[in-house]
Protein backbone atom coordinates (compact mmCIF):
# COMPACT_ATOMS: atom_id res chain seq x y z
CA UNK A 1 0.00 0.00 0.00
CA UNK A 2 1.13 3.54 -0.80
CA UNK A 3 -0.65 6.86 -0.88
CA UNK A 4 -2.38 7.09 2.49
CA UNK A 5 -3.39 3.41 2.45
CA UNK A 6 -5.28 3.59 -0.82
CA UNK A 7 -5.59 0.23 -2.63
CA UNK A 8 -2.51 -0.40 -4.77
CA UNK A 9 -1.01 -3.45 -6.41
CA UNK A 10 2.43 -3.71 -7.94
CA UNK A 11 2.92 -6.54 -10.42
CA UNK A 12 6.49 -5.60 -11.32
CA UNK A 13 9.37 -7.50 -9.78
CA UNK A 14 11.44 -4.32 -9.60
CA UNK A 15 10.41 -0.70 -10.02
CA UNK A 16 13.09 1.94 -10.51
CA UNK A 17 13.08 4.65 -7.80
CA UNK A 18 11.99 7.44 -10.18
CA UNK A 19 8.97 5.44 -11.35
CA UNK A 20 8.00 4.55 -7.78
CA UNK A 21 8.29 8.19 -6.75
CA UNK A 22 5.99 9.20 -9.62
CA UNK A 23 3.47 6.51 -8.66
CA UNK A 24 3.48 7.48 -4.98
CA UNK A 25 3.03 11.14 -5.90
CA UNK A 26 -0.06 10.18 -7.90
CA UNK A 27 -1.50 8.04 -5.13
CA UNK A 28 -1.52 10.89 -2.61
CA UNK A 29 -3.62 13.11 -4.88
CA UNK A 30 -7.04 13.64 -3.26
CA UNK A 31 -8.93 12.61 -6.39
CA UNK A 32 -7.06 9.30 -6.87
CA UNK A 33 -8.89 6.22 -5.57
CA UNK A 34 -6.84 3.19 -6.61
CA UNK A 35 -3.67 2.41 -8.53
CA UNK A 36 -1.60 -0.41 -9.99
CA UNK A 37 1.79 -0.82 -11.64
CA UNK A 38 2.19 -3.32 -14.44
CA UNK A 39 5.26 -5.61 -14.84
CA UNK A 40 6.77 -3.32 -17.49
CA UNK A 41 6.56 -0.17 -15.35
CA UNK A 42 9.24 2.49 -15.77
CA UNK A 43 9.52 6.24 -15.33
CA UNK A 44 7.43 8.43 -17.59
CA UNK A 45 5.96 11.95 -17.71
CA UNK A 46 4.22 12.68 -14.36
CA UNK A 47 2.88 9.11 -14.17
CA UNK A 48 5.03 6.02 -14.84
CA UNK A 49 4.62 4.13 -18.07
CA UNK A 50 2.79 0.97 -17.07
CA UNK A 51 0.65 2.71 -14.45
CA UNK A 52 -3.13 2.49 -14.05
CA UNK A 53 -4.93 4.96 -11.81
CA UNK A 54 -8.63 5.43 -11.09
CA UNK A 55 -9.89 8.91 -10.21
CA UNK A 56 -13.15 10.33 -8.91
CA UNK A 57 -14.92 13.05 -10.91
CA UNK A 58 -11.81 14.16 -12.80
CA UNK A 59 -9.69 13.31 -15.82
CA UNK A 60 -5.97 14.04 -15.78
CA UNK A 61 -4.48 14.68 -19.26
CA UNK A 62 -0.93 13.93 -18.10
CA UNK A 63 -2.08 10.50 -16.83
CA UNK A 64 -3.09 9.59 -20.40
CA UNK A 65 0.00 11.15 -21.92
CA UNK A 66 0.92 12.66 -25.26
CA UNK A 67 0.24 9.77 -27.63
CA UNK A 68 -3.48 9.46 -27.01
CA UNK A 69 -4.79 6.14 -28.30
CA UNK A 70 -1.38 4.64 -28.93
CA UNK A 71 -1.96 0.92 -29.18
CA UNK A 72 -1.88 -2.33 -31.07
CA UNK A 73 -3.77 -3.95 -33.91
CA UNK A 74 -3.31 -7.57 -34.96
CA UNK A 75 -4.90 -9.47 -37.81
CA UNK A 76 -4.31 -12.84 -39.50
CA UNK A 77 -2.29 -12.85 -42.71
CA UNK A 78 -3.49 -15.44 -45.18
CA UNK A 79 -0.26 -16.42 -46.92
CA UNK A 80 2.39 -19.11 -47.07
CA UNK A 81 4.92 -18.68 -44.27
CA UNK A 82 7.87 -19.80 -46.40
CA UNK A 83 6.91 -17.43 -49.22
CA UNK A 84 6.66 -14.46 -46.86
CA UNK A 85 10.05 -15.37 -45.37
CA UNK A 86 11.53 -15.61 -48.88
CA UNK A 87 10.05 -12.24 -49.89
CA UNK A 88 10.69 -10.51 -46.53
CA UNK A 89 13.30 -8.08 -47.86
CA UNK A 90 11.09 -7.10 -50.79
CA UNK A 91 8.06 -6.68 -48.53
CA UNK A 92 10.07 -4.41 -46.22
CA UNK A 93 11.20 -2.24 -49.13
CA UNK A 94 7.66 -1.90 -50.43
CA UNK A 95 6.29 -1.04 -46.98
CA UNK A 96 8.93 1.65 -46.48
CA UNK A 97 8.06 3.00 -49.94
CA UNK A 98 4.34 3.06 -49.09
CA UNK A 99 3.97 3.80 -45.38
CA UNK A 100 5.59 7.05 -44.16
CA UNK A 101 7.66 6.48 -41.01
CA UNK A 102 9.36 8.71 -38.47
CA UNK A 103 8.27 12.35 -38.81
CA UNK A 104 7.11 11.88 -42.41
CA UNK A 105 3.50 11.87 -43.57
CA UNK A 106 1.61 11.50 -46.84
CA UNK A 107 2.02 14.38 -49.26
CA UNK A 108 -1.53 14.29 -50.58
CA UNK A 109 -4.77 14.77 -48.67
CA UNK A 110 -6.43 11.68 -47.17
CA UNK A 111 -10.17 11.74 -46.59
CA UNK A 112 -11.24 11.01 -43.05
CA UNK A 113 -13.10 7.74 -42.74
CA UNK A 114 -16.85 7.98 -42.19
CA UNK A 115 -16.48 7.15 -38.51
CA UNK A 116 -14.09 10.12 -38.09
CA UNK A 117 -15.63 12.64 -40.47
CA UNK A 118 -18.86 12.85 -38.47
CA UNK A 119 -17.41 12.20 -35.04
CA UNK A 120 -17.85 15.00 -32.52
CA UNK A 121 -14.78 17.12 -31.75
CA UNK A 122 -14.18 20.61 -30.47
CA UNK A 123 -13.34 23.59 -32.65
CA UNK A 124 -9.84 23.47 -31.15
CA UNK A 125 -9.29 19.94 -32.42
CA UNK A 126 -10.81 20.80 -35.79
CA UNK A 127 -8.28 23.64 -36.09
CA UNK A 128 -5.48 21.21 -35.21
CA UNK A 129 -6.67 18.85 -37.92
CA UNK A 130 -6.48 21.64 -40.47
CA UNK A 131 -3.22 23.21 -39.33
CA UNK A 132 -1.50 19.86 -38.84
CA UNK A 133 -2.89 18.54 -42.13
CA UNK A 134 -4.03 15.77 -39.83
CA UNK A 135 -5.60 13.56 -42.45
CA UNK A 136 -2.21 13.29 -44.18
CA UNK A 137 -0.96 11.47 -41.09
CA UNK A 138 -3.52 8.69 -41.39
CA UNK A 139 -1.68 5.54 -42.41
CA UNK A 140 1.70 6.67 -41.05
CA UNK A 141 3.81 4.86 -38.48
CA UNK A 142 5.72 7.43 -36.45
CA UNK A 143 8.98 6.71 -34.69
CA UNK A 144 10.34 5.34 -31.41
CA UNK A 145 8.88 1.97 -30.50
CA UNK A 146 6.15 2.06 -33.14
CA UNK A 147 6.40 -0.80 -35.60
CA UNK A 148 4.84 -2.98 -38.29
CA UNK A 149 5.61 -6.65 -37.95
CA UNK A 150 4.69 -9.82 -39.80
CA UNK A 151 5.33 -13.03 -37.91
CA UNK A 152 4.02 -16.50 -37.21
CA UNK A 153 2.56 -18.27 -34.19
CA UNK A 154 2.99 -21.83 -32.89
CA UNK A 155 0.55 -23.13 -35.54
CA UNK A 156 2.49 -21.25 -38.27
CA UNK A 157 -0.46 -18.92 -38.74
CA UNK A 158 0.87 -15.56 -39.95
CA UNK A 159 -0.08 -12.29 -38.27
CA UNK A 160 0.43 -8.63 -38.97
CA UNK A 161 0.90 -6.55 -35.83
CA UNK A 162 0.91 -2.75 -35.89
CA UNK A 163 1.89 -0.44 -33.04
CA UNK A 164 1.11 3.22 -33.61
CA UNK A 165 -1.01 6.05 -32.24
CA UNK A 166 -2.71 9.34 -33.01
CA UNK A 167 0.45 10.98 -34.35
CA UNK A 168 0.76 14.79 -34.21
CA UNK A 169 -2.95 15.32 -33.65
CA UNK A 170 -2.94 13.38 -30.37
CA UNK A 171 0.29 15.01 -29.23
CA UNK A 172 -0.93 18.56 -29.83
CA UNK A 173 -4.33 17.78 -28.34
CA UNK A 174 -2.71 16.40 -25.18
CA UNK A 175 -0.37 19.40 -24.89
CA UNK A 176 -3.28 21.82 -25.23
CA UNK A 177 -5.23 20.23 -22.39
CA UNK A 178 -2.15 19.82 -20.18
CA UNK A 179 -1.59 23.57 -20.47
CA UNK A 180 -5.25 24.19 -19.70
CA UNK A 181 -5.23 21.89 -16.68
CA UNK A 182 -2.07 23.44 -15.23
CA UNK A 183 -3.32 26.99 -15.81
CA UNK A 184 -0.13 27.93 -17.64
CA UNK A 185 1.02 28.39 -21.21
CA UNK A 186 3.23 25.32 -20.84
CA UNK A 187 2.48 21.58 -20.82
CA UNK A 188 3.76 21.50 -17.27
CA UNK A 189 4.59 18.18 -15.66
CA UNK A 190 2.34 17.54 -12.68
CA UNK A 191 -0.92 16.09 -11.38
CA UNK A 192 -3.34 18.64 -12.81
CA UNK A 193 -6.94 17.42 -13.15
CA UNK A 194 -9.92 18.61 -15.12
CA UNK A 195 -13.33 18.16 -13.49
CA UNK A 196 -15.41 15.98 -15.79
CA UNK A 197 -18.49 18.22 -15.40
CA UNK A 198 -16.57 21.38 -16.29
CA UNK A 199 -16.57 22.71 -19.87
CA UNK A 200 -12.84 21.96 -20.10
CA UNK A 201 -13.29 18.42 -18.81
CA UNK A 202 -16.16 17.73 -21.18
CA UNK A 203 -14.12 19.07 -24.10
CA UNK A 204 -11.14 16.89 -23.18
CA UNK A 205 -13.31 13.78 -23.02
CA UNK A 206 -14.81 14.65 -26.43
CA UNK A 207 -11.41 15.16 -28.04
CA UNK A 208 -9.93 12.15 -26.24
CA UNK A 209 -12.57 9.95 -27.86
CA UNK A 210 -11.84 11.45 -31.27
CA UNK A 211 -8.10 10.83 -30.88
CA UNK A 212 -8.75 7.21 -29.84
CA UNK A 213 -10.71 6.69 -33.05
CA UNK A 214 -8.09 8.57 -35.09
CA UNK A 215 -5.39 6.23 -33.73
CA UNK A 216 -7.45 3.16 -34.65
CA UNK A 217 -8.11 4.52 -38.14
CA UNK A 218 -4.38 5.18 -38.49
CA UNK A 219 -3.52 1.56 -37.66
CA UNK A 220 -6.22 0.26 -39.98
CA UNK A 221 -4.89 2.40 -42.86
CA UNK A 222 -1.42 0.96 -42.29
CA UNK A 223 -2.81 -2.58 -42.41
CA UNK A 224 -4.72 -1.74 -45.59
CA UNK A 225 -1.55 -0.43 -47.23
CA UNK A 226 0.34 -3.63 -46.40
CA UNK A 227 -2.64 -5.69 -47.59
CA UNK A 228 -2.49 -3.87 -50.94
CA UNK A 229 1.21 -4.75 -51.29
CA UNK A 230 0.58 -8.44 -50.62
CA UNK A 231 -2.38 -8.59 -52.99
CA UNK A 232 -0.61 -6.75 -55.82
CA UNK A 233 2.29 -9.20 -55.70
CA UNK A 234 0.01 -12.25 -55.22
CA UNK A 235 1.79 -13.05 -51.96
CA UNK A 236 -1.36 -13.23 -49.84
CA UNK A 237 -3.83 -10.97 -48.07
CA UNK A 238 -4.82 -9.77 -44.60
CA UNK A 239 -8.05 -10.86 -42.94
CA UNK A 240 -9.52 -7.68 -41.50
CA UNK A 241 -13.09 -8.79 -40.78
CA UNK A 242 -14.34 -7.45 -37.46
CA UNK A 243 -14.20 -10.85 -35.77
CA UNK A 244 -10.58 -11.37 -36.91
CA UNK A 245 -9.16 -7.96 -35.99
CA UNK A 246 -7.79 -7.27 -32.52
CA UNK A 247 -7.53 -3.63 -31.50
CA UNK A 248 -6.42 -2.54 -28.06
CA UNK A 249 -4.99 0.86 -27.15
CA UNK A 250 -2.89 1.49 -24.05
CA UNK A 251 -3.06 5.27 -23.52
CA UNK A 252 -6.57 6.34 -22.56
CA UNK A 253 -9.10 7.14 -19.84
CA UNK A 254 -12.45 5.37 -19.54
CA UNK A 255 -15.42 5.60 -17.18
CA UNK A 256 -16.10 2.39 -15.24
CA UNK A 257 -18.32 2.02 -12.18
CA UNK A 258 -18.33 5.76 -11.57
CA UNK A 259 -14.53 6.15 -11.69
CA UNK A 260 -12.24 7.35 -14.49
CA UNK A 261 -9.59 4.70 -15.10
CA UNK A 262 -6.45 6.15 -16.66
CA UNK A 263 -4.16 3.70 -18.45
CA UNK A 264 -0.74 5.02 -19.39
CA UNK A 265 1.18 2.32 -21.20
CA UNK A 266 -1.16 -0.38 -19.93
CA UNK A 267 -3.40 -2.72 -21.96
CA UNK A 268 -7.11 -2.99 -21.20
CA UNK A 269 -7.68 -6.60 -20.07
CA UNK A 270 -11.29 -7.22 -19.09
CA UNK A 271 -12.40 -10.85 -18.76
CA UNK A 272 -12.27 -12.45 -22.21
CA UNK A 273 -10.98 -9.30 -23.92
CA UNK A 274 -8.39 -9.99 -26.62
CA UNK A 275 -5.21 -7.93 -26.63
CA UNK A 276 -1.67 -7.70 -27.97
CA UNK A 277 1.47 -7.31 -25.85
CA UNK A 278 4.65 -6.67 -27.86
CA UNK A 279 8.08 -7.73 -26.65
CA UNK A 280 10.90 -6.45 -28.85
CA UNK A 281 12.20 -6.67 -32.41
CA UNK A 282 13.66 -10.14 -31.81
CA UNK A 283 11.18 -11.88 -29.53
CA UNK A 284 7.94 -10.77 -31.15
CA UNK A 285 4.54 -10.26 -29.57
CA UNK A 286 1.87 -12.10 -27.61
CA UNK A 287 -1.80 -12.40 -28.47
CA UNK A 288 -3.51 -12.53 -25.08
CA UNK A 289 -6.93 -12.89 -23.49
CA UNK A 290 -7.78 -10.77 -20.44
CA UNK A 291 -8.60 -12.36 -17.10
CA UNK A 292 -10.42 -9.32 -15.71
CA UNK A 293 -8.36 -8.88 -12.57
CA UNK A 294 -9.75 -5.96 -10.48
CA UNK A 295 -6.45 -5.64 -8.57
CA UNK A 296 -4.82 -4.43 -11.80
CA UNK A 297 -7.86 -2.29 -12.60
CA UNK A 298 -8.60 -4.71 -15.44
CA UNK A 299 -5.26 -4.09 -17.10
CA UNK A 300 -2.00 -5.73 -18.14
CA UNK A 301 1.38 -4.57 -19.39
CA UNK A 302 1.62 -2.84 -22.76
CA UNK A 303 4.97 -4.39 -23.61
CA UNK A 304 8.26 -5.45 -22.09
CA UNK A 305 9.24 -2.05 -20.72
CA UNK A 306 12.55 -0.30 -21.22
CA UNK A 307 15.49 -0.86 -18.91
CA UNK A 308 17.41 2.12 -20.26
CA UNK A 309 16.74 5.33 -22.14
CA UNK A 310 17.30 5.74 -25.87
CA UNK A 311 20.53 7.74 -25.63
CA UNK A 312 21.93 5.36 -23.04
CA UNK A 313 21.13 2.41 -25.31
CA UNK A 314 22.98 4.07 -28.18
CA UNK A 315 25.99 4.64 -25.94
CA UNK A 316 25.89 1.12 -24.49
CA UNK A 317 25.31 -1.18 -27.44
CA UNK A 318 27.19 -1.59 -30.69
CA UNK A 319 25.77 -2.30 -34.12
CA UNK A 320 27.60 -5.63 -34.26
CA UNK A 321 25.82 -6.95 -31.16
CA UNK A 322 22.51 -5.57 -32.44
CA UNK A 323 22.97 -7.31 -35.81
CA UNK A 324 23.95 -10.58 -34.14
CA UNK A 325 20.81 -10.71 -32.01
CA UNK A 326 18.60 -9.90 -35.03
CA UNK A 327 19.91 -12.71 -37.27
CA UNK A 328 17.13 -14.37 -39.26
CA UNK A 329 14.76 -11.39 -38.98
CA UNK A 330 14.42 -8.85 -41.78
CA UNK A 331 14.68 -5.45 -40.13
CA UNK A 332 16.41 -2.09 -40.26
CA UNK A 333 19.50 -2.80 -38.14
CA UNK A 334 21.42 0.47 -38.09
CA UNK A 335 22.36 3.40 -35.89
CA UNK A 336 18.91 5.01 -36.17
CA UNK A 337 17.22 1.94 -34.63
CA UNK A 338 19.93 0.99 -32.13
CA UNK A 339 17.86 2.50 -29.32
CA UNK A 340 15.22 -0.15 -30.12
CA UNK A 341 17.66 -3.02 -29.69
CA UNK A 342 16.15 -5.99 -27.79
CA UNK A 343 18.83 -5.47 -25.12
CA UNK A 344 17.29 -2.08 -24.22
CA UNK A 345 14.14 -3.81 -22.95
CA UNK A 346 13.19 -6.05 -20.06
CA UNK A 347 12.99 -9.78 -20.75
CA UNK A 348 9.49 -10.14 -22.23
CA UNK A 349 9.19 -13.76 -21.09
CA UNK A 350 9.81 -12.73 -17.49
CA UNK A 351 7.30 -9.89 -17.87
CA UNK A 352 4.67 -12.30 -19.17
CA UNK A 353 5.34 -14.69 -16.27
CA UNK A 354 4.65 -11.87 -13.81
CA UNK A 355 1.16 -11.26 -15.21
CA UNK A 356 -0.31 -14.74 -15.34
CA UNK A 357 -3.12 -13.47 -13.13
CA UNK A 358 -3.87 -10.65 -15.60
CA UNK A 359 -3.87 -12.34 -19.01
CA UNK A 360 -3.54 -15.76 -20.58
CA UNK A 361 -1.32 -16.20 -23.62
CA UNK A 362 -3.23 -17.38 -26.69
CA UNK A 363 -0.41 -17.09 -29.25
CA UNK A 364 3.25 -16.11 -29.32
CA UNK A 365 3.99 -14.43 -32.65
CA UNK A 366 7.64 -14.63 -33.71
CA UNK A 367 8.77 -12.01 -36.23
CA UNK A 368 9.77 -12.63 -39.84
CA UNK A 369 10.08 -8.93 -40.63
CA UNK A 370 9.96 -5.74 -38.62
CA UNK A 371 9.48 -2.15 -39.78
CA UNK A 372 10.64 0.69 -37.51
CA UNK A 373 10.57 4.44 -37.96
Amino acid sequence: MVGNMKPTHIFAEYVEPKAMEQFEDAMVQPFVVQGALMPDAHAGYTLPIGAVVSAKDVVVPSYVGYDIGCGMCAAPVMADKDLIAEKAAAICRKIYDTVPVGFHHHTTYRELGANLAYLERTSMLQTLLQERKGAMQLGTLGSGNHFIEIGYDETEQLWIIVHSGSRGIGHDCAATYMKLASGTNKAKEGHYPLEVDSPEGKNYITDLHFCLEFALENRLRIIQQVDTILRQENWGYIETATESLINRNHNHAELKDGLWIHRKGATHAELGMMGVIPGNMRDGSFIVRGLGNPDSLWSSSHGAGRIMGRKEAQRTFGLEAFAETMKGIEAKVQWSTLDESPMAYKNIFEVMALQKSLVEVVHHVRPILNIKG
